[in-house]
């Protein structure tokens, strides 16, 4: 394009300025104010020059003395000329803006309008550059695949033990489990590494214990119900590598009520519907019968060879909120407050009721405790959301995965809750959210949870970590054996079929 040496806009190579007079009749803005605009389009460099005469007689035009002023808004379509130019409004005078050839002064007060700061991310810049991130998601997703592939080919060798065997199946299941258990924890140690910081209350006590090597140790019971606020879409993952720091482990026992949409992903859908995790559709009348099916499962007494009865271990994982903390939720659950005349909280959501009261009678006399965990992400700013800053893309491939992840525990009786009245329960339920947004409040205004009650140490901070390097070797074994059986048959017949 042949450039215009008597435009000195060129250098913009603005692709089209609309510029708009506007005379208000009466200069007060009372009633019956009417006004005119004339808009001038000016496309491409050679059209500039063109233009400016008709610009100068939309000048006269609007100019009349005895009216105002005229005022004046310059927008731009260039993304490049926009800081020069755009937002700028003032008033006829004898000063030129360079390039239009056209008279304005430009107030001191009009400046061009400001963006908001942008929200540092809490874990800082990018930790690796486009190029290693490339190859991060490739490393990741060949990590990710080969180990579920593993892990699917070992449940579908155990899967035909249902029919013959059910007391050898669950515990073969709760074998594939530990795998899946092992598989997130090494990827996270790995690809997302992150500190937690552990605290609790009185009624925890001596059952959270750092360990030698900067490690940590939970005695929680075999049985029980864990529930808390729902953060971010990997909170499960943090929660579940508390089953594996438990003694004994329970990540072979993590049961989690999830939404029914994920039983459709590839490979892993198929993979958590062997592991007996329940999926609700989120309406009651299709939801109970589930539930009370897999709950009645999950209650079932075994005998072992000496006669005696027990019950199979089992952490039932729920968020009662129903989904993570988001804008779109906390508008929802606002709303909900509101029309219900209820407190909203400022960094939960209300809690929805009516399955945990189910779940929990469905569980009354095999299950002592429920477990609440309050979880808190470092530097997520005040009103905004751990889903906004950490995404599986910013956690594993940005090197940006949270600096720490804060959980504090609380335990609850079950004998001790409105178990016999929904709407009591209803408003306990409640009460214990609102208490888990007054430590979030303290969270947020001090950086801590509050401390560990009756411990020595105020706070156990530790690593998402396996405790030996070759623990994910066991993810593993059994496509391992499978192989080794194929091979050497498959030789055992070359050998010895009729075409050697």
């Amino acid at each position: 394009m042949q450039q215009n040496r008597h435009c000195p806009l060129q250098p913009f190579r603005l692709s089209a300025i609309i510029v708009s007079f506007f005379r208000p009749l009466e200069p007060d803005g009372k009633a019956g104010q009417v006004s005119r605009t004339l808009t001038l389009t000016l496309s491409g460099p050679r059209l500039i020059a063109a233009t400016r005469a008709l610009s100068r007689r939309a000048l006269q035009a609007a100019h009349d003395p005895s009216q105002t002023r005229p005022s004046f808004t310059i927008k731009t379509a260039s993304a490049v000329a926009t800081p020069q130019l755009a937002g700028l409004t003032g008033h006829a005078s004898e000063t030129d803006i360079p390039g239009l050839g056209l008279p304005w002064r430009l107030q001191k007060h009009n400046k061009m309008p400001q963006r908001a700061p942008a929200v540092m991310h809490p874990s800082g810049k990018k930790g690796h550059g486009r190029v290693a991130q490339v190859l991060r998601v490739l490393a990741f997703s060949a990590y990710f695949f080969t180990c579920c592939v593993g892990i699917v080919i070992s449940q579908t060798v155990g899967a035909p033990l249902y029919f013959i065997n059910r007391d050898w199946y669950y515990p073969y299941m709760a074998m594939t489990k530990r795998s899946f258990a092992l598989m997130t924890t090494v990827m996270t140690q790995i690809w997302g590494p992150t500190m937690i910081r552990i605290s609790g209350d009185e009624s925890v006590t001596g059952q959270i214990r750092p360990t030698k090597g900067g490690g940590v140790e939970f005695r929680f019971p075999e049985r029980l119900v864990l529930i808390a606020n729902h953060q971010i879409y990997t909170d499960w993952l943090y929660l579940w590598w508390i089953g594996y720091a438990n003694r004994p482990g329970m990540h072979g026992h993590i049961y989690i009520i999830l939404k029914e949409s994920l039983k459709y992903i590839p490979f892993i859908g198929p993979g958590m519907m062997f592991y007996g995790f329940i999926f609700m559709s989120r309406k009651m009348a299709t939801d109970q019968p589930r539930l009370a099916h897999r709950i009645n499962k999950l209650n079932q007494k075994k005998m072992d060879s000496r006669g005696r009865t027990y019950l199979d271990p089992m952490w039932l994982l729920l968020f009662p909120e129903g989904t993570n903390l988001s804008t779109n939720g906390r508008n929802k659950s606002a709303q909900w407050a509101k029309k219900n005349e209820l407190k909203d909280p400022e960094h939960v959501m209300l809690p929805r009721s009516t399955g945990t009261f189910f779940c929990l009678n469905q569980l009354k006399g095999t299950v002592e405790y429920v477990y609440d965990c309050t979880v808190a992400y470092e530097g997520v700013p005040r009103g905004k959301f751990g889903e906004q800053f950490f995404g599986l893309s910013s956690t594993y491939f940005q090197g940006r995965a949270p600096k720490s992840v804060n959980l504090y525990w609380r335990r609850f009786r079950l004998a001790d809750m409105p178990l016999d009245d929904g709407k009591k329960f209803d408003g306990w339920l409640r009460e214990q959210w609102y208490k888990k947004d007054e430590l979030l409040e303290e969270y947020l205004s001090s950086g801590r949870f509050p401390a560990m009650t009756g411990s020595e140490t105020d706070y156990v901070e530790t690593a998402v970590r396996t405790r030996y390097p070759w623990e994910i070797l066991q993810v593993f074994t059994v496509t391992g054996i499978v192989f080794l059986v194929w091979y050497n048959v498959s030789k055992l017949v070359h050998a010895f079929g009729p075409w050697r």
